[in-house]
């Protein structure tokens, strides 16, 4: 049985009904799924542009954070360095108003020429030789030669042995050294300087820490001593 032309139209109108709301669905489909990655891919954009931020900010403030903590650093440095600087200022104060008042040591002749006796004395048993050259200053001269003497006398009792000790006076200390003595034995080779100025900076090596303390108290963070 054949069919007809408008059966024919029916199930043609019928199919192609049939293929557009196939079409349509699937474009809905598509559009749909085409939303969602869409979105997914946004959010995914979105994630990693806020994690880029965040990452940004946070280096940020550990950069601002480190500065922050340099220049505190560098604040508490300088801070230290001034005070160590206003230190030790206050102890070459000290130390050259010692060597201003070194001068005065020579005023009384009777103590001078005691402690130059003793100065030689040192000198020579630091030396253990048997001919020694005294330099002085040239207005010392006469004090000087009275305490060789002396010196002598004592190097000879402690030690058991001789020794000539003689003046140069062809070459005297300057004229601007506060006073004391230097040794000289071997042709110059050896020498022993024993001057107020050379005493007073072997004292202040010494007793420096002990000065520190005095001025500036115990320092709680000095496990040594020097």
């Amino acid at each position: 049985m054949s069919l007809s032309d408008s059966d024919v139209q029916k199930q043609i109108k019928h199919m192609m009904a049939f293929i557009d709301q196939e079409a349509n669905e699937k474009a809905e489909e598509i559009d749909a799924k085409a939303e969602e990655e869409f979105n997914i891919e946004k959010g995914r954009l979105v994630q990693q542009q806020r994690l880029k931020i965040m990452e940004f900010y946070e280096r940020k403030e550990k950069q601002a954070e480190l500065q922050k903590k340099i220049q505190s650093s560098n604040m508490l440095n300088q801070a230290r360095l001034q005070t160590l600087k206003a230190r030790e200022d206050h102890i070459k104060n000290v130390l050259d108003e010692s060597r201003r008042r070194l001068g005065q040591v020579t005023s009384n002749p009777a103590q001078y020429q005691q402690l130059l006796r003793n100065l030689i004395a040192q000198a020579l048993f630091e030396l253990v030789e048997s001919h020694v050259y005294v330099r002085c200053r040239q207005q010392d001269q006469h004090l000087v030669e009275a305490a060789i003497e002396g010196a002598v006398d004592v190097y000879k009792e402690q030690v058991k042995k001789d020794v000539v000790v003689r003046i140069d006076t062809e070459n005297f200390l300057p004229s601007d050294v506060f006073g004391g003595v230097e040794l000289l034995a071997q042709k110059g080779k050896i020498k022993v300087t024993n001057t107020l100025e050379s005493r007073l900076e072997l004292v202040a090596h010494q007793l420096l820490p002990e000065i520190r303390e005095t001025l500036f108290g115990k320092n709680p963070s000095r496990r040594f001593l020097d």
